[in-house]
């Protein structure tokens, strides 16, 4: 599940959406102070599942039925998710009043079991498809927040489109009120470092700064 952490970032960054994520060596207990310790907006765990069996299959999300948006949350991910998993039927949600993780958050969660690493079956699903797994988590948090999904991309660039051809101003930070550090003339095309919902990061001719998403494509 760390290297599904470890593939999220890029996502995570592309979609602006700011996060902490835990060590390898924290634990479920260690986590939750953690997240309880901050001002965060939602609280996700990710985990693999077990049976005794060996058997099982199936992903499932859990949620803390008394919370509205851990809730809603945890559709997201299951209806997501059944859009990756080898048999969309075994994706679901599961109520739970016992596991910490969410019920006893500050913060809405949702811990994803995402199959069961003791199947031979879905161990290797997990292994072959890390990276897509990621993705789709990073998608149900942007749907959750109601913000656009981004792909990352190492190239990304965007073009200035200002309304009537004029110049756009390129702010110190995502602000309206923050100073203007510089200016790009329409049409001309910036460096994409980050994207945020109504502002983007970039660079241009060496300067780095802030601009507002209205007025570039």
């Amino acid at each position: 599940m760390n290297l599904v952490a470890d593939a999220m970032l890029p996502y995570l960054n592309s979609s602006g959406i700011n996060y902490v994520r835990n060590t390898p060596d924290m634990t479920a207990a260690s986590s939750i102070r953690a997240s309880n310790g901050g001002r965060y907006d939602f609280h996700l765990a990710l985990h693999s599942n077990a049976s005794n069996t060996g058997t099982a299959q199936g992903a499932e999300f859990y949620y803390y039925p008394y919370s509205y948006n851990g809730t809603r949350a945890a559709e997201i991910f299951a209806n997501n998710f059944k859009l990756i998993y080898p048999d969309p039927s075994l994706v679901e949600t599961v109520s739970t009043t016992t596991l910490g993780e969410v019920t006893r958050t500050r913060a809405p969660a949702v811990l994803a079991e995402v199959a069961y690493h003791d199947n031979p079956e879905d161990a290797d699903w997990i292994r072959n498809n890390i990276d897509e797994i990621a993705e789709n988590l990073v998608l149900s948090l942007t749907d959750y927040f109601g913000i656009p999904f981004i792909l990352p991309s190492e190239n990304q660039t965007a073009t200035v489109n200002t309304p009537r051809g004029g110049n756009l101003n390129i702010r110190e930070a995502p602000d309206i009120t923050s100073q203007i550090v510089g200016k790009a003339p329409n049409r001309s095309v910036l460096k994409v470092i980050k994207r945020l919902q109504e502002w983007t990061n970039i660079s241009y001719n060496g300067l780095t700064g802030y601009v507002n998403n209205k007025f570039i494509i």
